[in-house]
């Protein structure tokens, strides 16, 4: 059986080599008519795909490869017998290699005289349905969508076989292209055509419009399935800010663990504590920064019952979410008509990328999931932690991970003394966090600090030591480190060093 690769590139770079390439790895090509014949005059032996289907292009090019001998072709599965006897009677060959890259949308649309009518003939049909069904039959087929591919495509062909896990590789770069082809169309046209004109289009479904967005003049939308993970059981709609102080609130809280409350004004915590139960994580909490709290978004992981609700009620909370509620705390929350009570029906800490704005598309990574691990911890000074100060090392650091940096964070018996967060100095963070705790009558000294990055001097180190702290958590790292510790040893106090960074910008 003869081993077919099809190409059908807009994007010529590259592709003469490529196709020869091919052809000493023993593949017969086809090609669509520019590709046809770029690589006919360059002395590569070629099949138009005309002469392959027996039915020409037509509509000027708009219809060339949309072809049951092509798309079959690319979907038979060549292990199916039932595919192969289909295959035979109707004269299709399998194609293992589909090379295609799409009519240049995005060039077109950035020209000042783009009309609509422009725009529209450079929409790539057939090119999108041929890597689609190429990605698709990723066990049989590879599907090349960018000149940047062909040289290590190749390499791994002369090699031997192109192995199951490049296949896979390429299938997903392959969707991600179609996708990011498309999105882009949706965005120009609904532009161009003056639909929806104040939202571009994301891949997610519009739940709800908010009344704004961080400022009344911004507006704004929750995409996706956000609402899924709580249950609003009162009060009036959330904005844009309550959602992202929500999220911070609740994926610290899952963080910590049973029995903890957080508290978050501003996407920083104002206070955050493990209790014997929620009223006394909650109280505890509160202890770090009662006025910061004013306002803020507060989240339990175990239930809020009357005894807490009244306490709740204090002071003005904009949300209050927790996994349960008793019905005589909600009777007693709803005194306060605009506050909004969630229940949390799911953990948010799942998701697997983070996306975030930037002029003219987007930045991913990553979602920052990674915990401590105790086996990798590394006391690095003379004096060891104490068993409970390890214990508040550790719940120090994950408090520092959901602060805006450089953060410092001073905790003693698992709670929250002082936090300072947001600052360009990792010094000024922690002269922040001694002045709120002692604005607030909370004593620094026998504390223990966590720093969300190493220090570069130790300058940082000693202003943490003269706030009170006699032990500290930090990832280390620094060339300075030894600098550091040497500091470290000369005022008694003790350092671990975790090896990981939790900047959070």
């Amino acid at each position: 059986m003869k081993k077919l690769a099809l190409i059908s590139v807009f994007d010529k770079t590259g592709i003469i080599e490529f196709a020869k390439g091919l052809k000493e790895c023993g593949f017969d090509i086809i090609a669509t008519g520019n590709s046809f014949r770029l690589l006919t005059e360059s002395g590569i032996q070629v099949t138009e795909i005309r002469d392959l289907t027996g039915f020409p292009e037509i509509f000027h090019g708009r219809v060339k490869t949309l072809h049951p001998k092509i798309s079959g072709g690319i979907l038979m599965r060549v292990d199916n017998p039932s595919d192969l006897k289909e295959a035979e009677e109707n004269g299709i060959a399998p194609i293992e290699v589909v090379c295609v890259n799409l009519y240049p949308f995005k060039e077109v649309a950035k020209k000042p005289d783009a009309d609509i009518d422009m725009l529209i003939e450079n929409i790539d049909i057939g090119g999108p349905t041929m890597i689609r069904a190429a990605a698709k039959n990723n066990k049989f087929v590879s599907v090349i969508t960018n000149p940047h591919q062909y040289v290590p495509f190749l390499e791994e062909l002369k090699a031997g076989n192109i192995s199951l896990e490049t296949k896979k590789k390429l299938a997903i770069a392959a969707f991600a292209h179609t996708a990011d082809y498309d999105s882009y169309i949706v965005n120009t046209l609904q532009q161009k055509m003056n639909v929806n004109s104040n939202y571009f289009n994301r891949s997610f479904k519009l739940a709800s419009s908010l009344r704004y967005g961080e400022n009344p003049h911004q507006q704004a939308g929750v995409y996706g399935e956000f609402y899924d993970n709580f249950e609003f059981i009162h009060g009036k709609e959330l904005s844009y800010n309550n959602i992202l102080d929500l999220v911070s609130a609740v994926e610290l809280v899952e963080s910590l663990g049973e029995n903890s409350c957080s508290i978050i004004k501003h996407n920083n915590p104002a206070g955050a504590a493990i209790g014997k139960d929620s009223f006394d994580a909650y109280v505890k909490a509160l202890k770090c920064d009662p006025v910061s709290s004013f306002g803020g978004i507060v989240a339990f992981t175990s239930i809020v019952d009357e005894k807490l609700a009244e306490k709740l009620n204090e002071i003005f909370l904009e949300v209050v979410c927790a996994p349960e509620f008793t019905d005589g705390a909600i009777s007693i929350l709803k005194k306060k008509k605009d506050r909004r009570l969630l229940i949390q029906k799911k953990s948010i800490l799942t998701e697997n990328e983070s996306f975030r704005s930037i002029p003219g598309g987007a930045i991913v990574q990553d979602t920052d999931l990674m915990d401590l691990d105790d086996s990798k911890l590394k006391t690095v000074t003379d004096k060891k932690p104490s068993a409970a100060e390890l214990e508040d090392l550790k719940f120090a650091w994950k408090i520092a991970k959901y602060t805006k940096s450089n953060a410092i964070v001073f905790v003693k018996d698992k709670a929250t003394l002082g936090v300072g967060a947001g600052q360009m100095s990792r010094i000024d963070s922690a002269k922040i966090a001694k002045m709120k705790a002692e604005e607030h009558g909370l004593d620094l000294k026998g504390s223990v600090a966590a720093s969300d990055a190493f220090f570069p001097f130790a300058d940082g180190l000693i202003e943490i030591v003269n706030c009170g702290a006699v032990s500290v958590i930090q990832p280390g790292g620094s060339v300075r480190d030894q600098k550091v510790i040497d500091a470290a040893n000369q005022r008694n106090i003790s350092m671990v060093f975790t090896g990981i960074r939790h900047f959070k910008h």
